[in-house]
């Protein structure tokens, strides 16, 4: 911070008096200053505005010509350094060679600075000459230049276009780079700050300095005041986050809830599979039973059928032959067997009841666990929310195990499982990442935090550091005050004492007064006496003249009727000269 310590006396007018005008800018160009005498179409072309050398216009040059002598070698070779600096100046592998560079070399630089100009490479004979005709360039430049640049005739002039569009591009960077450092102190708070008081402190305006540094230092308050609480709004955000961290690790998290109901879910999964692989194999059984009581049943009803054709012929054999005893008997033998053979078959086909009622039973009584395990199935496929296409319906009169459940588990139930066990892998994942981001913000919130403590901790340093700076210069001011109230009571007494001196000048003046008052009295009476005699002469001056203006006016009407005479007496004799009509002279 930079004040004065006192007030200097003269204040601002003392300031304005030393105000000296500045010297003059240096228009007078060097005479190996080799663009002096350049210019672009009657006027200062932009290259000019880098230095103060003078137009060729106001030269009285042509604008389309050079001053240069392109040809010089010693011309060439400082253009040729100008151009290899330029260019190592942008980190380009390029350097031209005197005194004549490559080809390659020369087309390379020239794509550069059509680059640097923004116009495209695609033809850079086309291009490279439009650059220089938009611009002006005061180079006699060919358009075939660059179809063999590196020959004699030219290269040189080659050479100076490529020298001028140099100067011009490194003008133009100079002036962006200025114009960016300008902003940039003029966007720097502390540096305006600075700035501004240096200018106050120059022009002895204390009052403005101390409104200058009450103002910086109420606005770092608010700052300091905003970014605490900013720091305060970030705690709590912290303190919140930090809760709900804890609360997520204290108790279970959705990934071990999804996964102990997984757990749960593939126990049921597990426990329905074997039932249903059960019943299968129940179903396998009884299947393979009923075919063999269907078969036994078919040969049954053909036996029954073969008898039943056998008694027929039988019969008809009766009838037709005679019955005697032995025949009777035999018949009668024949009807108690077969009576015994039916009385057998009825036995077993009452057996064979009994078992089927014992296979019924056993069928409905599996049928209802089968119920109870399918409500249980749909149960848990509602809590899976695998949908309304997806439910258990049995049927007692189907004959495979889709018409019997009324769903396909292999092609419909299984394939929805899989589906759900991926859905629950990739929820468990992505709650997984979640919980990974939501850590690594925490360690993000706690850096900014320490952050901004750390920032708080600094701003309170420099913050001490101003209040120091401020008590040293309150001090400072009250020994000024008391400095500046020792020296009032010098002034105060130095005034008496000029008062009384003063007093006795005031005396010799009045004295002075009256003196000259007599004087002037003496040389005002004298001044009236010249004055009059004077008149005097002047009335006898304007006497005299107007009786010589009379004397003149009578003298010249008296020469003025003698010339009349003189001329009626000349007219008269010249008449008298002249011939008569008769060819006479009159006498």
């Amino acid at each position: 911070m930079m004040r004065g310590t006192g007030r200097r006396r003269g204040g601002k007018q003392s300031a304005a008096r030393d105000r000296r005008p500045p010297p003059p800018t240096p228009t007078t160009a060097t005479p190996n200053d080799a663009w002096q005498y350049m210019s672009a179409g009657g006027r200062d072309s932009d290259a000019s505005f880098a230095s103060s050398r003078p137009s060729s216009s106001s030269l009285g040059l042509n604008p389309r010509t050079s001053g240069v002598i392109v040809t010089d070698r010693n011309y060439q070779s400082s253009a040729i350094r100008a151009v290899n600096a330029f260019l190592s100046d942008h980190s380009l592998p390029i350097s031209l060679k005197h005194p004549l560079p490559p080809s390659k070399d020369i087309t390379d630089t020239v794509t550069f600075i059509l680059s640097e100009f923004g116009y495209p490479a695609q033809n850079i004979e086309d291009e490279f000459y439009y650059l220089v005709k938009s611009l002006n360039c005061p180079v006699k430049y060919s358009k075939s230049a660059l179809r063999a640049p590196g020959t004699p005739h030219a290269w040189p002039s080659l050479l100076a276009a490529i020298h001028w569009l140099v100067q011009l591009l490194m003008y133009n960077n100079h002036q962006s780079s200025s114009t960016q450092m300008q902003l940039t102190v003029r966007e720097n708070r502390m540096f305006r700050y600075f700035l501004q008081t240096y200018m106050h402190f120059i022009r002895a305006e204390d009052d403005e300095v101390e409104k200058l540094d009450n103002r910086i230092k109420q606005e770092m308050v608010d700052e300091k005041q905003r970014i605490v609480e900013e720091t305060k709004a970030l705690e709590r955000t912290t303190q919140e986050l930090e809760e709900k961290l804890e609360v997520m690790k204290a108790g279970p998290s959705e990934v071990e809830m999804l996964k102990a109901e997984r757990t749960v879910l593939e126990g049921d999964m597990k426990k329905f599979r074997d039932m249903i692989e059960k019943l299968e194999e129940y179903k396998a059984a009884r299947s393979a039973i009923l075919e063999e009581k269907r078969k036994c049943l078919e040969v049954k009803i053909a036996e029954k059928e073969r008898i039943c054709v056998e008694n027929e012929a039988l019969k008809r054999r009766v009838e037709e032959q005679g019955i005697n005893a032995r025949d009777a008997e035999r018949m009668k033998r024949e009807l108690q067997a077969l009576e015994g053979s039916i009385a057998e078959i009825e036995d077993s086909r009452n057996k064979w009841e009994e078992k089927g009622w014992e296979v019924d039973s056993m069928i409905g009584h599996d049928y209802k666990k089968l119920e109870q395990l399918m409500i249980e199935a749909n149960q848990a496929m509602r809590r899976l929310k695998l949908g309304n296409e997806y439910h258990f319906q049995l049927e007692a009169k189907g004959s495979s195990t889709r018409e019997v459940l009324g769903i396909d588990y292999k092609s419909v139930l299984k394939p929805a499982l899989a589906s759900l066990d991926e859905e629950i892998k990739k929820s468990s994942m992505e709650k997984l990442e979640g919980l990974i981001s939501l850590r690594q913000q925490d360690v993000e919130m706690t850096a900014k935090i320490e952050a901004k403590k750390n920032r708080i901790s600094t701003l309170e340093a420099h913050t001490n550091e101003v209040e120091k700076q401020l008590d040293l210069m309150r001090r400072e001011t009250m020994e000024f005050t008391s400095r500046n109230a020792t020296e009032e009571k010098k002034m105060v007494e130095a005034a008496e004492e000029e008062g009384q001196s003063m007093g006795v000048v005031e005396r010799e003046a009045a004295e002075f007064v009256k003196a000259s008052s007599a004087k002037l009295q003496e040389v005002i009476t004298q001044s009236e006496r010249e004055v009059q005699l004077c008149a005097r002469e002047l009335f006898a001056r304007v006497d005299s003249i107007s009786k010589h203006k009379e004397y003149i006016s009578a003298k010249a009407a008296a020469m003025k009727n003698n010339l009349f005479e003189t001329a009626s007496a000349i007219a008269d004799i010249h008449r008298g000269v002249l011939p008569a009509p008769d060819g006479h002279i009159s006498s």
